[in-house]
């Protein structure tokens, strides 16, 4: 492997224990990937709390947990210091950062948390407890290298902004972070990142539904490992719009990249996506695909329901205008949860424009640093069904239980709330 000076220097221990063993970490990574060298990580997110997978490990010892279960490492390698030269932002954790009786946790989980979380702040990470980092000013630029622990993060990074990574998970994004490296292979590559698959969309896409339910619908068509380009007669699109289907084509394949022309960075047109690469497979998205897709995630029927949850990726402010103008003088039924999730200082931001008292006065609420399936089983299993307006949590949640679990756009799902039913005529149909 090639490396540089400066990382010869980091191996041999003259940065310290900490960004030694990063690195060594890094470079078996890039010894097992088979790539030749290195390359600079400048934007990172790491996946920050006391998560329930830590729990294998016996001890609640911040330090001792980081180094074993982060670094691979029996003895206490204190987590005290993130790279310099690289901007770490913390994703969502398993508590809300104010809030744990709604959530029916315990005070002393919610204190490990957050004391999970402080350690990682006085190394340097800011605290933004975001699947959205975007949202608070996280935006790597064209050809920057980043890593992050977030699946839609990765493909939104890769296709809208033409930034450079890979989804390489929790402890390697940690070791970036800390040594401020990533082995230059995938994405991070800019011969790699042309088009494999031609996607032609008859479909009509305007809703914000309609792109979740594209990007499901083109995940399922995907074969491993492919890049598509999807081709089609879209109008008012926007980054919201952009931003839901980046994230849930991540979630039901495992597309980092994925190339609209006129939209995307790397992609003019679709003969530029493909580089003058020969198509390995063309693939249609018809009305039937995205009907299909939609059927698979909403449960057929009517119901009386206990729960309802917006905001995945996290809501940004125009959703949460959107949100406090329809329930303005309407009341959330008084068996329903509603919560609304986004990120700090958004909340501020719908605080300061009145939305925030808007929605609690109609008995809903704005949470933060979290979501339904990352706080996990021990606040969904106290509901005996549950609404989504997106397709990541409706499958997340669709996984873990056998309970009813209904999917619509933002409007559907406040109908719900309002009268603490779900109605079949609340499904979506073309």
């Amino acid at each position: 492997m090639i490396l540089t000076e400066k990382e010869k220097s980091i191996l041999d221990g003259k940065d310290g224990k900490l960004k030694q063993t990063a690195l060594e970490n890094v470079v078996r990574y890039a010894d097992v990937l088979g790539a030749k060298e290195l390359c600079e990580v400048t934007k990172a997110t790491v996946f920050c709390g006391a998560h329930n997978y830590l729990n294998v490990c016996k001890t609640d010892d911040f330090q001792e947990l980081f180094s074993k279960m982060n670094l691979g490492k029996d003895e206490k390698v204190p987590f005290d210091k993130t790279h310099e030269n690289c901007y770490v932002q913390s994703c969502v954790a398993p508590c809300d950062q104010f809030e744990y009786k709604a959530l029916h946790q315990s005070k002393n989980y919610f204190d490990k948390n957050s004391n999970f979380v402080d350690e990682c702040r006085k190394a340097g990470v800011i605290i933004a407890g975001s699947c959205a980092p975007y949202l608070t000013g996280w935006l790597p630029v064209q050809g920057e290298h980043f890593v992050t622990t977030e699946s839609g993060v990765t493909t939104i990074g890769n296709s809208l902004w033409g930034a450079m990574g890979n989804s390489d998970g929790i402890e390697a994004a940690f070791w970036s972070a800390i040594c401020g490296r990533t082995p230059k292979w995938g994405n991070h590559i800019k011969e790699n990142r042309y088009a494999t698959h031609h996607v032609k969309v008859e479909a009509e896409i305007n809703t914000l539904l309609e792109w979740d339910l594209l990007g499901k619908a083109v995940g399922m068509k995907l074969p491993t490992s492919s890049r598509p380009v999807i081709d089609g007669d879209f109008k008012n699109v926007n980054f919201t719009k952009l931003a839901q289907f980046f994230t849930t084509i991540s979630m039901a394949s495992n597309c980092e990249i994925c190339h609209i022309p006129g939209y995307t960075s790397e992609a003019r047109d679709v003969e530029d996506a493909f580089r003058g690469n020969e198509f390995q497979g063309e693939i249609t998205i018809t009305e039937e695909d995205l009907q299909y897709a939609y059927d698979l995630m909403c449960d057929d029927g009517s119901a009386d329901i206990e729960f309802v949850s917006l905001g995945c990726p996290h809501y940004n402010i125009d959703m949460l205008k959107k949100v406090a103008e329809y329930l303005d003088g309407k009341k959330i039924h008084e068996r329903v949860h509603f919560m609304v999730w986004t990120v700090y200082p958004i909340k501020s931001m719908a605080d300061l424009n009145g939305y925030t008292k808007i929605i609690e006065e109609a008995g809903g609420k704005i949470y933060t640093s979290s979501c339904p399936t990352t706080v996990g089983n021990v606040f969904l299993d106290k509901y005996s069904n549950f609404v989504f307006d997106s397709y990541k949590q409706a499958r997340s949640v669709k996984s873990d239980t056998d309970k009813p679990v209904y999917y619509g756009d933002m409007y559907n799902c406040m109908d719900a709330a309002i009268n603490g039913r779900w109605e079949e005529d609340n499904r979506w149909k073309k």
